[in-house]
């Protein structure tokens, strides 16, 4: 069983330090953060003196990687994955669709799309330590789930700060927000009007390759 694995906990720990974001988008084959994108456009293939070499990937392996990718863009844990895929299968729905769907419900999510924070590790912080609020209660549950209809907002207490004064002049400002939130920077406040469609989020995945990975 072991010889068929790849090395997990490197995926864990690449997840919670922020500096070795740029090995860990080279390891994926996807950008995690703006600033991995150049050395992983200089340098795409996995970092470590075999990186360079091609193989024959496994469809466990090739599996895996999904599964890797969607954990490392949420920067979610294997247990918050597992419990959001047990959430989806009993939806009634493509099973891997509503996983993403649910994933993207998170609050640090929200914040990451609307152009608040510039990676997720960054809206992981900001909710965290409470500069977040959602319909004006203060959320520093990075995985808490936003309803339609829900307006999060940066708390009044923390504008002045310098990263929200960058977010709110659209320092940060993605290329496209999905539809499921309406954005208005300057207030620094996000309106959920829908819920969010796979087919609308910027998430780098083959979902169905995750379920069937859990489905083994």
């Amino acid at each position: 069983m072991g010889k068929h694995r790849l090395p997990e906990p490197v995926l864990r720990r690449h997840v919670r330090t922020s500096g070795s974001m740029s090995k860990l988008s080279r390891a994926l084959g996807i950008a995690l953060t703006p600033a991995s994108v150049g050395p992983l456009e200089r340098r795409p293939y996995p970092p470590g003196q075999h990186g360079r070499s091609r193989r024959k990937e496994s469809d466990y392996r090739l599996r895996l990687l999904e599964k890797q990718r969607l954990r490392a863009q949420y920067a979610v844990s294997e247990a918050q994955l597992r419990r959001t895929l047990a959430t989806a299968s009993r939806s009634g729905a493509k099973t891997g669709e509503v996983l993403v769907e649910e994933l993207e419900r998170r609050l640090d999510a929200v914040v990451l799309r609307s152009g608040i924070a510039r990676t997720v590790q960054q809206a992981r912080q900001f909710v965290s330590h409470g500069h977040v609020q959602v319909n004006g209660r203060t959320v520093d549950r990075p995985s808490y789930r936003v309803e339609v209809l829900d307006v999060v907002r940066v708390a009044p207490a923390s504008r002045s700060l310098a990263p929200f004064v960058v977010a709110a002049a659209g320092g940060n400002a993605p290329e496209h927000v999905p539809p499921h939130l309406e954005v208005v920077l300057p207030a620094l406040t996000v309106g959920v009007v829908a819920r969010p469609r796979r087919a609308e989020l910027p998430v780098v995945c083959d979902e169905q390759l995750v379920v069937e990975h859990y489905s083994r």
